[in-house]
């Protein structure tokens, strides 16, 4: 049995910034609104023709994979968590393969949206400690902005999204004491509807629904958040599966260097620093600047507190997430 370890991470982002106050010139909104709300500031969103969820993807993989020292021959396996592929098929699991030049390795895709990357690493890490593979290229890549409603109509969720993408190598760790000790996974899936985008889906309503209705006010292809019943879900869950994680591995909330939540709601995660009475050190959050990039927000807020030195050798780091589906879980790591 081994253990794995991050060995690179790496993020993107469009150069492209909106503001609240830009988007206020295209709906019935304003700064202080969407800041009281969310937290958020601004987020980047893509230039179409420039970016798409598969190349923002392979942009932070290839800074993840320099990072890492692992030879990109020796990768042996590609996760891509999105709600936001390029094609309704193929997955961008194979995109990433053929774009980054990788061997005919395996080519997983990811469909747990806010979860999607901590569901991608318990995956990931599961194939590492049964000795299956030993690097495995781990990508949360999310393109949002050109599937919003950007009316007065959509300003309830299209206010919260942004693009940009992250990644990760997990690599094989000898040292049981160091690398990703836990992962923990949850889903409740009676209340999917709550958050969710219905069409175009071979459920209810396809492609050829939606063109012969012709429907302007048909809104069944555009994300629908219940937002006050996800934030109260959202704060009971993510407490529950940080303490499931600590609690598997005999460690205190003390213990806890660093928490990463995923960048749902800047006043989430508040509620959550405040509940586990942490310090703004043992707390990352970058939504101000990244609005919610859903199964990306974790990588990249990850990458950004390694790169200014908030994460450190040895420190206990607690990633966590709750998004639509609901799925929620948590990964505790030595580093």
């Amino acid at each position: 049995m081994f253990h794995s370890k991050i060995s690179g991470l790496g993020y993107y982002v469009p150069d492209n910034i909106v503001t609240n106050d830009d988007l206020a010139k295209k709906m019935d909104t304003n700064d202080e609104w969407i800041q009281e709300r969310t937290g958020i500031q601004e987020r980047r969103h893509i230039i179409r023709g420039e970016d798409t969820t598969t190349s923002m993807g392979v942009k932070a993989a290839k800074i993840a994979i320099e990072r890492s020292g692992v030879a990109k021959e020796d990768i042996d396996f590609v996760i891509f968590a999105t709600l936001s592929p390029d094609y309704y098929f193929p997955g961008p699991g194979v995109l990433v393969q053929r774009d980054l030049g990788l061997r005919t390795v395996g080519a997983l895709d990811v469909r747990n949206q806010c979860s999607g990357f901590v569901y991608a690493i318990s995956i990931a890490d599961q194939y590492i400690k049964t000795g299956m593979y030993k690097n495995v290229l781990v990508i949360g890549s999310e393109l949002h902005s050109t599937g919003l409603d950007m009316t007065t109509r959509g300003r309830g969720v299209s206010v919260i999204f942004g693009d940009g993408a992250g990644a990760a190598v997990l690599s094989r760790e000898e040292d049981l004491s160091k690398g990703i000790l836990s992962t923990h996974l949850h889903s409740e899936g009676q209340h999917a509807e709550e958050l969710s985008l219905i069409a175009p889906g071979m459920g209810k309503r396809w492609v050829t629904d939606i063109i012969a209705d012709n429907d302007p006010n048909d809104e069944s292809y555009y994300p629908y958040m219940n937002g006050q019943f996800v934030f109260k879900n959202a704060v009971v869950r993510f407490s529950e599966v940080i303490n499931e994680g600590l609690q598997a591995n005999n460690l205190q909330v003390s213990d806890i260097n660093m928490l990463v939540p995923h960048q749902a709601n800047l006043r989430i995660s508040q509620f959550i620093q405040q509940k586990f009475r942490l310090k703004d050190d043992q707390v990352f959050n970058n939504i101000q600047k990244y609005g919610n990039t859903t199964a990306a927000s974790i990588p990249i807020a990850l990458t950004e507190a390694w790169e200014q030195g908030k994460i450190k050798s040895g420190d206990l780091v607690v990633l966590a997430a709750f998004g639509s589906g609901f799925t929620w879980g948590s990964v505790i790591i030595r580093w």
